[in-house]
């Protein structure tokens, strides 16, 4: 019998007794354990179980036998599965559509026929004393069959010729608005866009899109692919428990996402996606002043105080517990018993964007962190990537 992961009957009184086999590791390691469990605590045990790599085996419902846990060696558990003992089925309740990955768009325009968008807004997301330059860009999609779902991106193939005579390569960037757009009415797509600079043989250098989309003037037309990716998508369910790392412009799904679960005219018109879980945002930046959509995020905390948590990390202006800079890693250490309590819940998925740096120090991080629990994050990874609760998109 397969659990599902959607929600259970609140109406389900059955316990159920299980078995695990060699329960804990190290010293804590114990041959078998017995427990009873009631229905709605049934998909916690059995996620807990399978990240830990143990056996388990339900061998009574309600107290009726169904087989001595003798009979066979039981089976390892997989992913929200039991071994093969045949259980009744509880009575499921009517369950929404869920937009499966073949539904969702996927290079509807494409280099060699994009869509031409027109610039609506373009203006800075940052406040004096920041370091850089990062500018909101809005275009306008009418016209054209070009529609996307929040986790998703589009590429843009920037104005004029390379060192070479060829047209300039387009360049993909995470969108940062929901499927309805800013406006909240259809039609429009927004990004998040820093300005890339590097010094290179003692010349300053500017990136080649992202200044033309940061010097990009109102009403202007501009090639747009896509849209593209399926590895950041929003799991339907309004009961999801959502954590995300993010340094950045990495923000920029991050910020979707929040708005399709927080912003009033989004739950207005999506009458069918109330979220009611808990979303944990950690955000990186070297400065407060980089902070990006930090008047929207105060107000969700303020509003949905029991839906929303932000943790920022400041990596200038704060230290670490060893008195170096603060990074999202520390913030990750400091709350890894809250981070691994969600994790062991089959209803938690993990995003994280931003450059492709911050994944060894989240990954160090979360290594330590399970770790004492007794965890081996090196397997449990993988296991969260399969069951797609593990979400990465880095540049």
């Amino acid at each position: 019998m397969r659990v599902s992961s959607g929600n259970t009957s609140g109406s389900d009184s059955r316990t159920f007794t299980v078995v695990i086999d060699n329960l804990g590791v190290g010293r804590s390691r114990r041959a078998t354990r017995q427990l009873t469990v009631p229905f709605q605590q049934l998909q916690s045990l059995l996620q807990s179980v399978a990240l830990r790599g143990d056996r388990l085996k339900i061998i009574s419902v309600d107290g009726q036998p169904l087989a001595a846990p003798e009979a066979a060696e039981p089976a390892p558990v997989s992913e929200g599965a039991v071994a093969a003992d045949a259980l009744p089925a509880a009575p499921s309740p009517a369950k929404k559509a869920a937009v499966t990955h073949a539904d969702v768009p996927v290079n509807l325009y494409k280099p060699k026929d994009p869509f031409i968008g027109t610039v609506i807004d373009n203006y800075s997301l940052l406040v004096e004393g920041a370091i850089g330059r990062v500018n909101q860009i809005t275009f306008d999609l009418s016209g054209g069959n070009l529609h996307y779902i929040e986790g998703q991106s589009i590429g843009i193939i920037p104005d004029g010729t390379d060192a070479n005579g060829k047209r300039h390569k387009l360049r993909l960037y995470s969108i940062a608005s929901t499927r309805h757009g800013d406006n909240v009415e259809d039609g429009t797509v927004s990004l998040c866009v820093r300005q890339l600079e590097y010094e290179k043989e003692g010349q300053i250098v500017h990136g080649v899109c992202s200044t033309f989309l940061c010097d990009i003037e109102k009403g202007a037309k501009v090639k747009i692919t896509g849209p593209v990716g399926k590895e950041m998508l929003l799991p339907p369910d309004e009961d999801a428990n959502i954590i995300m790392f993010a340094t950045g412009t990495g923000i920029a799904p991050m910020r979707a996402y929040l708005r399709r679960m927080f912003e009033p005219a989004e739950r207005a018109k999506n009458p069918e996606y109330q979220f009611a879980g808990k979303a944990w945002l950690f955000m990186g930046a070297p400065k407060t002043a980089n902070l990006l959509y930090e008047d929207d995020l105060q107000r969700y905390l303020t509003d949905f105080p029991e839906n929303f948590r932000y943790t920022k990390a400041i990596s200038r202006e704060e230290n670490n517990a060893k008195g170096g800079r603060m990074y999202i890693q520390d913030r990750v250490l400091e709350n890894a018993d809250e981070i691994f309590a969600m994790i062991e819940n089959p209803k938690t998925h993990v995003y994280m964007c931003g450059l492709r740096g911050m994944e060894p120090g989240i990954d160090e991080a979360m290594t330590a962190a399970a770790a004492a629990k007794g965890l081996n994050w090196a397997e449990l990874r993988p296991q969260l990537k399969k069951a797609e609760r593990w979400h990465v998109e880095t540049y």
